[in-house]
């Protein structure tokens, strides 16, 4: 009788602290993926959208098409040098691709989509910690907002270990600014 005792306690054990090791995510993530479209996303085909920065003089823009169920992938753009880009790809068969795909166009298409669909990237992304930090002053004009902050692990936090994304989340869960600190000051998410 005593070892089966010791078993369902181990048993026990075993169960609860997985229970307690296992990331709690705040309610506002779930509120704001859903916000965005969470219950619908099974039905997206395809998304198009251009992702725009403006530094000073320099304008990036960046016109994507991602099948989400397909991983196929166009981006069209400029390149390092200027020249026009407009390249289709599979995510799926990433390293047959040119180097400019692999080290540029792709990460470029993770930043952008990240950035783009951050709302729901923050329910999704289960590596990353999710704190729900209160509400905090906007950082850029007036008011105030909920404050969330999404954190990769510095190993194997994807294209950007160790950064830190910001969303200020204003009424009914939508967001109203979104913050990146890079980690690295070269990655992807520092241009954001």
């Amino acid at each position: 009788m005593r070892p089966t005792t010791i078993r369902f306690l181990l048993f026990g054990v075993l169960i609860l602290g997985a229970n307690c090791w296992a990331q709690e995510r705040p309610p506002i993530v779930e509120k704001m993926a859903k916000a965005y479209g969470l219950d619908s996303w099974d039905q997206v085909e395809a998304i198009r959208y251009t992702w725009n920065v403006q530094l000073g003089t320099l304008n990036i823009a960046h016109a994507w098409e991602w099948e989400p169920k397909t991983g196929k992938v166009t981006y069209e753009g400029k390149d390092k040098d200027g020249k026009p880009v407009k390249v289709t790809y599979l995510r799926s068969q990433l390293n047959s691709q040119a180097d400019a795909v692999k080290n540029e166009i792709d990460p470029a298409f993770i930043n952008d989509n990240y950035t783009f669909l951050f709302p729901l990237k923050a329910y999704w992304d289960t590596s990353a910690t999710v704190i729900d930090q209160g509400t905090y002053n906007l950082p850029v004009g007036s008011g105030s907002a909920e404050l969330v902050a999404v954190k990769y692990p510095t190993e194997g936090g994807g294209y950007t270990p160790g950064d830190t994304w910001e969303l200020y989340v204003g009424k009914m869960a939508k967001s109203s600014t979104l913050c990146t600190t890079a980690a690295d000051p070269r990655s992807p998410a520092s241009s954001s």
